[in-house]
């Protein structure tokens, strides 16, 4: 391994020091750990660390075909050194200020999207619903009224055709001899009698009937 490729190979790794020291501060502030539970902190950590391990190497390959020196290791534990002394507070700071940034963001954004989009959007489908339920509300009340009007003119029709008919009917009731229509009214007094002890039986059975479902 040539100088030149020594060096860049130092700097590098100097580089990836201060890199894994931010890394690892910004994977604390957004796991806080003290409101995690310590298995999926576990397994968070050993993710990262396999992802940061995974990345040293990936640019130590990049530059000196993967070859491990012990020098290496000192210069990540410089870097990251370096972070903490220099660049962390700025760091940590820059990140705090980035995250409300973001934070403001996305509040404008979703008021803009409340104010300007999913309000308007639902006070039409509200008006909408209303306009629907009141016109079939008013369809309705027209269907009812017209099939009042086609009801009683049925009615009257009816009435105007049987007239006749019950004139005839009665012309020939009263015709009859008294003993005929005697026999008559007494066979419709009959069923009249046997029709409401029939109804009242029902009745006594359907009374018992939801007594014994509500004692259930």
């Amino acid at each position: 391994m040539s100088l030149t490729t020594q060096f860049y190979t130092l700097i590098a790794m100097i580089g990836m020091g201060s890199y894994f020291g931010a890394a690892l501060d910004t994977y604390n502030r957004f796991l806080q750990r003290s409101k995690r539970n310590a298995l999926i902190v576990f397994i968070h950590d050993l993710l990262f660390w396999l992802i940061q391990g995974f990345l040293i190497f990936y640019v130590l390959f990049l530059i000196n075909q993967g070859e491990l020196r012990f020098y290496l290791f000192l210069a990540l534990l410089c870097g990251f050194s370096a972070y903490q002394a220099l660049f962390r507070g700025i760091y940590k700071s820059l990140l705090e200020f980035v995250i409300s940034l973001f934070k403001s963001t996305v509040k404008i954004l979703t008021k803009i999207f409340m104010l300007g989009i999913y309000k308007p959007i639902l006070a039409i489908i509200t008006f909408l619903i209303f306009l629907v339920i009141n016109i079939g509300k008013g369809l309705f009340s027209l269907v009812k009224h017209i099939f009042t009007v086609v009801l009683s003119i049925v009615r009257a029709i009816v009435r105007i055709i049987l007239r006749p008919l019950v004139w005839m009917l009665k012309a020939i009731w009263n015709l009859l001899p008294k003993s005929v229509t005697k026999r008559v009214e007494n066979y419709c007094k009959k069923i009249a009698g046997y029709y409401k002890k029939i109804k009242k039986l029902l009745f006594t059975w359907i009374i018992k009937f939801r007594n014994k479902n509500r004692k259930e």
